[in-house]
Parts: structure tokens; C-alpha cells; sequence
């Protein structure tokens, strides 16, 4: 038996085993572990680490005695028992995101989250002097999430090669795809271990088809090998989603619609914590509505579509393509002005939705923000901070206004049991509103100006359809609060 040792709740319990090196431990080898604390256990896979080398990890998801005992068609692995103690979580540690509310998410400790995420799908893969800028770049910033590629990406202004490679390759560059890379997982988890640090949840996206490697056209028992690898390797991460893939759809030629439901099952069963799970697409979405789907991942630029997407699937939505801002002249996917992708955001965000950011403004040396991370050199980051500021000061997830009165903006609103309410005018410039408030309530009202970022409390308190001077211009908000 092991000796014991302390891990925080959440944190990752770690075991290595020491097993044989002969013939392919990556298809010869199967390792389980049991871990069991009363009546609760879980099934966890163990993967091999290269050099003779076999680990198990295990998130624990409550304080207390934890014992376990391993399974393995190797004897050497097999019956090998062991205990830990799990105690408090660290102060930063709230737990996994788990979705709260039917639309919307908290982390395991019943804590709030609100994605405000980023795009950088291949910046684990540009070696460490611009990883480490886009680290410090993201420190900066107010975005807690972040799309990231497994595997690298072969696309206009992403034609670098890659440091590592996830499967071995021999010297013409042939890839074994019944042999992993070890040294690839250690660079992408330490990558992990520093957005974790950061507090980035790390949506991780398992496919996409910008690729010259041979990744996308694997097969399937390859692709069912490498999904049951990287959940063994990476779902005691706390920080983890799972995103089946970036335009899925552009791959349906090579893997059909029926293979990306297995693909979902597969991930579900592998999977013990539960991880989330989405899916994001090209020109077909799609079926959220299958249960293994936790979130609703889209790209589209129709935001005023939210509701309607929210009422459709009842789950949350996060839009986290709606368009990036810069001036890629690709195509019209990036380059929106930063005004468009704020405006984008308090669409979304006000009708109880979530949206993700991304930048594509034309570099020199080919580092845009969008693929490779770096440096921002946009405008809207700022400001969807200060949205962000804004939504978590609320008392929680908005709701759309759905029957607004004659006297109320009916387009863009949410709200919180009725005491606290956003309206956002949008590319709509009143001069006058009516409010149509309760008459026995009092009221604050303030004036934000979502470009400029201020917030402007109106002088008084405010009953029933008490009427507001506006300034007349688009693309401000109107926060009403319960003063009682």
C-alpha cells in the first residue's frame, strides 16, 4: 500500500506505476483504478507516460479518506491499493463549472461563472518565447475562458510547424498513430497548469479540418483511441471543457454525423467528472438538443437570435464566434469593427446569453491573436470587461424580458426577478423612455455608456412609468435596481 498524502478537494491525486516498455504499451497495456470514499466511487483510466511509465489521476470531489485499488492486464499494475486525505480547497479553488439554472453556470462551490472567454486555437504551439507573451497578455485581460486546438492548425497565416507533435513521428515525418507523444502532453498540460493559474477555464477542442498532418483523416478506431488517451491524460483538470470540434461540419466527409454522436458518447463514458461538452460548427449546426450536450457552443453573427436559440435548446448559449474584430481580409469573419464586437457581446449578454471574443488584425510576422496569441492590438477587450464588471455585479444570470408593457423597450433586456433590469438600446437612439415601473417600488436608474465605459447614476429614485430624458444616441444601456 502507498503511502498517504494530502490533496485539495479538486486538486489532482497522481499516481505512477512503473510497468513493462515491451512490444506498444499504448495498445498492449489496459489500467483502471477504483477510487472510493463511502459510498461514492469512480472509475478512472490510467494511460502510459512513455519510459516505462504508467499514471492514474483522480480529481477528488469531497473532503475526507479516499482509498483505491488498480486493474490491469498486467501484473505488475494489477491490486495496487493505496489511500489519500482530501482537505479544503485553496482560496482560488472553487471547484469545476458545472451548468446552474437550466441557461447558465456556477463553479462547483455554488460560486458564480460567467464566460467572457478568447480564441487562441493554436498558441500552445508557437514555442515558449510568444507562449509566454500571450500568457502574460491574457493575464492582463479580463477573459476567463479561453478555445484552444489539441492538435496544431494548417490555415492562412498558421503555416508554422509545430515543436512537438502529439503522435511519434519517424525521420520522413510518417506519424505513428498507435503511439503517442508523451512530450507533447507534458508541453500542453503545463500550458493548462498556467491558465489554470491565470483562473482560464480551458475549452479544449478535441478535431477541427485545418490540418496537413493527417490528424483530421484518421480513422476512427485511431480517433476513438486518441479521445479515451487525452480524457485519461487530461479530465482531472479542474478547468477542462471538452469541445468536440471547431466546424465540425467541415469533416462530415471523413467523419459522418453518426460517428460525432459516438464521439459525444464516447466522451460522456470516459469521462467521470462530467466535464462539459459542446460543439461548435461551420454552416450546420448541430442537434443540441441530444443530452450529451451540456452547452450550446455556436458561430453565427445573428445575435439577435439569442432568445430564440436559448428557448430552442433550453440550455445555456454561448456564441463564441459571433465574429472577430480586425482587418483579416480572408473573409468577413474577421474584421469587424471593435464597436460591432462590443455591441455583439451586450446583444447576447443582455438576453441571458454568453459570447466569446476573438481578434484577427493583420500582422507582419503572421501572429494573430485569433491563432497564435501574442499581443492584443484591439479595442474591444476593454470594454468587455467592463461588461463583464457589470454582469457580475448583478445578482445573477439575466433572463430575456419577455412581455415588456406598452410603456417598455421590448427588444433587447433582461432581468432578475423584476429588481434589477439592463435594457440595451442597441443601434436604437431614443431621446425619452418610459419605464412602466411598480408604483410602490422605488428605483435607481443609471445611464451606461458601454464605448466609453462610464456609468451615470440619474439623480433620484424612480416609481411607475416615470419617463427618462436619453441622450439621443445609439448603443447605450439603461441598469434599473430595487432601492427598497
Amino acid at each position: 500500500m502507498n503511502k498517504a498524502m494530502d490533496i485539495e478537494r479538486w486538486g489532482i491525486f497522481e499516481l505512477a506505476l512503473t510497468g513493462p516498455e515491451v512490444g506498444n504499451p499504448f495498445l498492449d497495456v489496459t489500467l483502471q483504478a477504483e477510487f472510493r470514499q463511502g459510498e461514492q466511487s469512480f472509475q478512472v483510466d490510467g494511460f502510459y507516460d512513455g519510459n516505462g511509465r504508467f499514471l492514474i489521476r483522480f480529481m477528488p470531489n469531497q473532503e475526507g479518506n479516499w482509498e483505491y485499488v488498480t486493474r490491469s492486464n498486467v501484473a505488475e499494475l494489477d491490486g495496487r491499493s493505496g489511500q489519500f486525505t482530501c482537505v479544503a480547497p485553496s482560496p482560488d479553488n472553487h471547484g469545476p463549472v458545472q451548468v446552474h439554472n437550466t441557461y447558465h453556470f456556477a463553479y462547483a462551490d455554488g460560486t458564480p461563472y460567467f464566460p467572457f472567454g478568447t480564441t487562441c486555437y493554436a498558441w500552445t504551439h508557437q514555442g515558449r518565447e510568444l507562449e509566454e507573451q500571450t500568457l502574460a497578455t491574457l493575464a492582463q485581460t479580463s477573459f476567463n475562458k479561453l478555445r484552444m486546438c489539441v492538435f496544431p492548425k494548417d490555415y492562412v497565416y498558421n503555416k508554422n510547424e509545430p515543436e512537438h507533435y502529439p503522435f511519434v513521428r519517424d525521420a520522413a515525418g510518417t506519424h505513428d498513430f498507435t503511439q503517442f507523444n508523451p512530450a507533447f502532453f507534458h508541453h500542453l498540460e503545463q500550458r493548462l497548469a498556467d491558465l489554470a493559474r491565470l483562473g482560464i477555464e480551458a475549452d479544449l477542442i478535441l478535431f477541427h479540418p485545418y490540418d496537413r498532418w493527417g490528424y483530421a483523416t484518421m480513422t476512427p478506431e485511431e480517433d476513438f483511441r486518441y479521445l479515451r488517451y487525452v480524457i485519461a491524460r487530461l479530465a482531472a483538470f479542474r478547468h477542462v471543457w471538452w469541445s468536440l470540434a471547431n466546424e465540425y461540419d467541415f469533416l462530415l466527409d471523413d467523419k459522418p454525423m453518426a460517428l460525432w454522436d459516438q464521439f459525444f458518447q464516447l466522451v460522456q463514458e470516459a469521462d467521470p467528472y462530467g466535464r462539459l461538452r459542446s460543439i461548435h460548427n461551420g454552416r450546420i449546426w448541430y442537434d443540441h438538443h441530444k443530452p450529451w450536450v451540456t452547452h450550446v457552443c455556436v458561430q453565427s453573427s445573428a445575435v439577435k437570435k439569442a432568445t430564440e436559440w436559448r428557448d430552442t435548446y433550453q440550455k445555456p448559449i454561448i456564441n463564441d464566434e459571433l465574429e472577430y474584430e480586425g482587418n483579416n481580409p480572408v473573409g468577413t469573419w474577421g474584421c469587424i469593427s471593435a464597436h460591432e464586437e462590443v455591441h455583439r457581446f451586450w446583444t447576447m449578454v443582455t438576453r441571458g446569453c454568453y459570447a466569446g471574443h476573438g481578434e484577427t488584425y493583420v500582422h507582419p510576422e503572421d501572429i494573430l491573436w485569433w491563432s497564435k496569441g501574442g499581443v492584443l492590438h484591439g479595442e474591444s477587450e476593454p470594454r468587455i470587461a467592463f461588461l463583464r464588471g457589470i454582469l457580475e455585479a448583478a445578482p445573477g444570470g439575466l433572463e430575456p424580458m419577455r412581455h415588456p408593457s406598452s410603456t417598455s423597450w421590448d427588444r433587447i433586456s433582461g432581468s432578475q426577478n423584476g429588481a434589477y433590469r439592463l435594457f440595451y438600446f442597441g443601434e436604437y437612439q431614443p431621446s425619452a423612455w418610459a419605464m412602466g415601473l411598480p408604483e410602490d417600488v422605488p428605483f435607481t436608474v443609471d445611464l451606461i455608456d458601454p464605448w466609453n465605459m462610464t456609468i451615470t447614476r440619474l439623480p433620484h429614485t424612480f416609481h411607475n412609468a416615470a419617463q427618462i430624458d436619453l441622450p439621443g444616441k445609439p448603443y447605450l444601456a439603461v441598469r434599473i435596481q430595487s432601492a427598497a
